[in-house]
């Protein structure tokens, strides 16, 4: 019989070429090289994508200037940091996606042709298609772990939105306090021009030594230095908030309004340490991480049974005898089976299961910290407005008196001093207060209520979701 051409069997060439058909394929994406927003005015911040209901609520509306709320809405939509780590939650949930895939079949083919040319012989082939049914043991636990692991992403990329809030509003609250100093030592530094101009005319007369009037050159210098120190530390907060809001530093920054402010009290506290588990994104993404490790584990400790194999067979031999048959292959767990990475998924469970209690203790400890650093700040804060009030009715009182030169210059500029001290050292203490209040409500989680806690998860989830698809 006559060598006849093998054919190829029509099937498998007609759904390889449908699968070609549905393959993805690859678009560039190039860098961008631009500045970014001009002006904040062109900016848009939609409040449905805010993570908080108090942001929700809010309207962002930049034409009359940022107040504090709108600066955290700005940090939450367009800081550089947050979409490097939503592009992170993107993958997340495509990995999330990939685990649900059920394997692929494989399928193989051989061919032999005779070399020589003997009657009753042709071309002889081997097809068969086989499948790992051992990949869909493990695959309910991998897909749970996945899913898990995803949903722990995206509570981490909820909590570094809440820690977004939180150091916007502390950024707010630094240039808003070094605004107010430095406009005080500019006032001094103006106040003190005139005494300042009398002590050089004495010296240049005569009437005064050096060694007298040190006091006097001293007292503008002084101001001086703290001027420019306070601009150095403006100059730092503008730029960390310009990085915060993904803003060109040549955007002027126009905030108005007053600082973020929170008071809560004991009690309030103490009922927010209850239930912060169930509230705060960081220790839910840790016990969703520590589900995913579960799962991890579960689908390890499956894998340590045989991998097994089953597919079908069509063959032809070189005598023009055709057969069809099935395969199996079954592993011999004898030496690995598997229990390696059995050890290791257990110890990183323990490692998982002792750094959540360990998160759990310091934040609680922090909270209780926090909440004693404020109210020894009420009882300061309190005491020292009292008395940066007596000192500035004094410098008034002084300020007259020399005037009208019934007080000695010397004594003037000590009574100022003392005033100015007063002043730098409440903003300060007010700085540090509203510093402290922020950070207490970023670690008891914003102090919303059950239902707000779920509904702001819910609602996060959702647009998240919807973005990374």
């Amino acid at each position: 019989m006559p060598n006849r051409p093998a054919r190829l069997p029509r099937a498998p060439v007609l759904l390889a070429t449908a699968l070609l058909g549905g393959c993805a394929t690859f678009h560039p994406l190039p860098l961008d090289n631009g500045r970014g927003v001009s002006r904040v005015a062109d900016l848009k911040v939609p409040a449905s994508a805010m993570p908080t209901p108090a942001l929700r609520a809010y309207t962002f509306d930049p034409a009359n200037g940022l107040d504090v709320t709108e600066v955290a809405m700005l940090a939450v939509a367009n800081d550089p940091q947050l979409r490097v780590q939503r592009d992170k939650a993107g993958v997340a949930q495509a990995q999330a996606y990939a685990a649900g895939l059920l394997p692929d079949p494989s399928v193989s083919y051989e061919h032999d042709r005779p070399t020589s040319n003997q009657p009753g012989t042709t071309d002889s082939y081997t097809a068969s298609l086989s499948y790992d049914l051992g990949n869909l043991i493990t695959r309910s636990a991998r897909v749970k772990s996945a899913r898990a692991g995803a949903q722990q992403v995206d509570l981490d990329l909820l909590w570094s939105e809440w820690q977004t809030i939180a150091e916007a509003r502390t950024l707010f609250d630094q240039v808003y306090f070094q605004r107010k100093l430095i406009a005080r030592l500019e006032a001094e530094r103006a106040a003190l021009a005139p005494v300042q101009s009398a002590i050089t005319r004495a010296l240049h007369a005569g009437d005064l030594t050096y060694d007298s009037a040190s006091a006097g050159l001293n007292a503008a210098s002084d101001v001086g230095n703290q001027l420019a120190d306070a601009q150095r530390q403006l100059n730092l907060a503008e730029h960390d908030l310009h990085d915060l809001l993904g803003l060109d530093a040549s955007v002027p920054l126009h905030l108005v309004g007053g600082p973020f402010t929170v008071e809560p009290n004991g009690d309030e506290v103490q009922r927010a340490l209850a239930d912060m588990t169930q509230r705060r994104p960081d220790l839910l993404a840790l016990q969703a991480g520590y589900r995913a490790q579960n799962q991890t584990l579960r689908a390890a400790i499956l894998a340590q049974f045989p991998a097994l194999t089953v597919g079908f067979v069509r063959a032809r031999d070189n005598s023009n005898i055709s057969s069809a048959g099935f395969s199996v292959s079954l592993s011999l767990p004898l030496f690995d089976g598997n229990r390696g990475n059995i050890a290791i998924e257990r110890a990183t469970r323990q490692q998982l299961h002792d750094e959540y209690s360990a998160r759990l203790l310091t934040d609680r400890n922090d909270v209780q910290r926090l909440l004693a650093d404020l109210e020894s700040d009420r009882t300061q804060l309190a005491a020292l407005r009292l008395h940066a009030a007596q000192l500035a009715q004094a410098r008034e009182v002084a300020k007259t008196n020399y005037a009208a030169g019934r007080l000695d210059w010397p004594t003037y500029l000590a009574i100022r001093a003392n005033s100015l001290a007063a002043d730098s050292t409440l903003l300060a203490l007010e700085q540090n207060s509203h510093e402290n209040a922020i950070a207490l409500d970023a670690l008891v989680g914003n102090w919303p209520d059950a239902s707000l806690a779920n509904n702001d998860q819910q609602h996060w989830s959702a647009k998240n979701a919807k973005n990374s698809r």
